[in-house]
């Protein structure tokens, strides 16, 4: 025995070197050959190397995207419409809503190529302030539901807004109603039993995206389904950026409350909501959902023209960094920016230190405080690179603010489930809503300015005579921006 042990401390660390240089030459070579981006190439690299095995292990969990789909995979054609197909209907609709403003035209260029979905006139796209706001409206529309309900969501607590829901579904299957409810599998565990299991036992049909269990955990496990969709009889759609439990119904004074800004929808765009929830659903089930139940005939009843925006590590992969570039390129006068998490990549930061430089006032809101302690600590240290351009940042006061939006120039807006960090726009997938109206833009920027009104402007010079301790935290933990 004691020389099997003494062989075993011999040749053991033979194994293990070369286990290691195996496993990291395994990660250089797949990271060089698949990685569009070249610090996502060099930070995984780097880990594969200086930490043996554990860095290989979380670039097999972590690094590699393994979902390389897309509608027409699943032979589902793209939404269009007569009433706006084509570039040249696009840039018309753009021009109807700001013809003063000549870099319209290109960005509704950059859309059209970028996403490959057209820009759709005669939609309506109504703001929902908070849980108190959005919750009952949507809880409305289901119980008004008489052909199909689709609701999509991140989180879907098991607490009394999540009974609400689930109380409000059970009865429109009671009706006939058909409906169909996907839920992340990730985001269905903030609360136990999980609502998929309530939603089971109430005869709802329910699925989890990409279940984190053993052996789908080691393949999607980062991967995740951050959108929010509720479509009612193809008609009504709802979209942005609340999940479904109590924190967001303000007036029920949560232990911990959120605020945050939905949008109730009408109009052809409601059509591509309803194939991007489709499109999820077939993916992760098989059903197809076809038919006059599921996609209407839908006519305009409203002045703005919207793009549906479906962004994740698929075939939509790069949309939203692709067009808010985009965006912030043409923007000739105002930028604003709302998002509880803010770690853009240097591509973003550039363009929007850029467009400050330029002369454009570029406002950025983010929470006073974060839900996660690793955001605030991440997204310090880039702020005093902001304000140097003349970026100004602004801390929201409690309670945490999940609202996310951009408006530009008074007359474009972005809508939806995206943060401005690489977890978003790189990893999740997200819904959003490019809006072309002078009054939507309008009414987000005087929310916007309600918030700022509240808020406490950041000053660079405070945030460089922070303590040592607190500034060398805050940049080592910026490092795993690529993985918050």
């Amino acid at each position: 025995m004691q020389e099997l042990l003494a062989w075993a401390r011999e040749v053991w660390p033979v194994l293990f070197s070369a286990l290691h240089l195996s496993a990291a030459s395994w990660v250089t070579v797949d990271a060089v050959l698949r990685k569009r981006h070249a610090p996502a190439v060099v930070g995984w690299v780097g880990l594969a190397w200086l930490a043996p095995i554990a860095g290989a292990v979380a670039y097999f969990l972590l690094g590699i995207n393994r979902i390389q789909r897309s509608a027409s995979a699943l032979g589902r054609p793209a939404p269009a419409t007569p009433a706006a197909d084509g570039v040249g209907a696009g840039v018309e609709l753009a021009q109807a809503a700001d013809p003063a403003h000549p870099g319209l035209t290109g960005l509704v260029r950059l859309g059209n190529n970028v996403t490959g979905r057209p820009l759709l006139a005669g939609n309506r796209i109504e703001p929902l302030d908070d849980g108190d706001t959005a919750f009952p409206a949507m809880l409305a529309a289901i119980d008004g539901a008489t052909r199909s309900v689709a609701l999509l969501s991140y989180i879907f607590d098991n607490d009394s807004a999540g009974h609400a829901f689930r109380d409000a579904l059970r009865r429109a299957c009671e009706r006939g109603v058909a409906v169909r409810v996907l839920i992340d599998d990730v985001g269905s565990r903030y609360t136990r039993p999980t609502m998929v299991d309530d939603l089971h036992r109430a005869g709802v049909p329910v699925a989890s995206f990409l279940p984190t269990r053993v052996p789908r955990l080691f393949q999607y496990a980062n991967l995740r389904n951050h959108r929010k969709i509720l479509v009612v009889d193809g008609r009504t759609g709802f979209t942005g950026g609340m999940n479904i439990r109590e924190g967001h119904w303000l007036s029920r004074n949560p232990k911990d409350p959120v605020r945050c800004i939905h949008f109730r929808v009408q109009g052809p765009v409601v059509a591509d909501m309803q194939e991007t929830f489709a499109a999820d659903w077939e993916f992760t089930t098989g059903e197809r959902l076809e038919g006059d139940a599921w996609f209407p005939s839908l006519t305009g009843c409203g002045p703005v023209a919207v793009r549906g925006v479906p962004d994740g590590p698929d075939a939509n992969i790069d949309n939203l960094p692709q067009l808010l570039i985009g965006a912030l390129s043409v923007a000739m006068r105002r930028v604003r920016v709302v998002s509880p998490y803010f770690l853009p990549d240097d591509g973003l930061l550039r363009a929007l230190e850029v467009a400050a430089l330029r002369g454009v006032v570029v406002d950025v809101v983010l929470p006073g405080r974060s839900n996660l302690p690793l955001m605030d600590w991440a997204m310090t240290p880039q702020l005093p690179w902001l304000l140097s351009a003349g970026c100004r940042v602004w801390r929201m006061p409690e309670p945490f603010n999940h609202t996310k939006l951009c408006v530009v120039d008074g007359v474009w807006s972005l809508v939806g489930s995206t943060n401005w960090d690489a977890r978003s726009l790189r990893l999740n997938f997200e819904y959003n809503l490019e809006c072309y109206d002078r009054a939507l833009a309008g009414r987000l920027d005087a929310v916007i300015d309600s918030m700022i009104a509240e808020a406490t402007p950041e000053n660079r010079a405070a945030l460089l005579a922070r303590p040592f301790p607190a500034r060398l935290r805050d940049g080592l933990t910026r490092l795993l921006s690529p993985y918050l």
